[in-house]
């Protein structure tokens, strides 16, 4: 069992960086794949990044270039950085993490975190 809260969400101006933590707590996050999910007001969840044990990352194309991925095996902690941010990015961003890395980009996970507010103003 893992459970994952997410931090750092917030209000920002467009053009500006933010950063999100994933903490996991339970088993080791570094043995699942895990990624980050959007959902902005009245729309569907959408993948933004994935990374593997191994440290393979994913992208979605409207995020590559401005956003990281990345895990912290001793704090068992996964993070999104995010620079350049824009008014669509705006939504709740949910960390989730897999057994079965493949089916993770189609937003399917044994683990969510209950989600953090980004809100990006123009």
């Amino acid at each position: 069992q893992v459970q994952l809260e997410e931090s750092g969400g917030g209000l920002v101006q467009a053009g500006g960086p933010l950063r999100l933590s994933c903490e996991a707590s339970g088993r080791a996050f570094s043995t699942y794949a895990s990624g980050w999910f959007r959902q902005a007001p009245g729309k569907e969840r959408e993948f933004v990044a994935s990374i593997t044990p191994s440290g393979d990352r994913r992208y979605s194309d409207s995020v590559k270039d401005r956003f990281t991925i990345s895990g912290d095996n001793a704090r068992n902690t996964m993070y999104l950085q995010m620079n350049s941010l824009k008014p669509e990015n705006t939504g709740v961003y949910s960390c989730a993490a897999t057994s079965l890395a493949i089916r993770l980009r189609r937003g399917v996970a044994e683990y969510w975190g209950q989600g953090t507010q980004v809100t990006v103003s123009s």
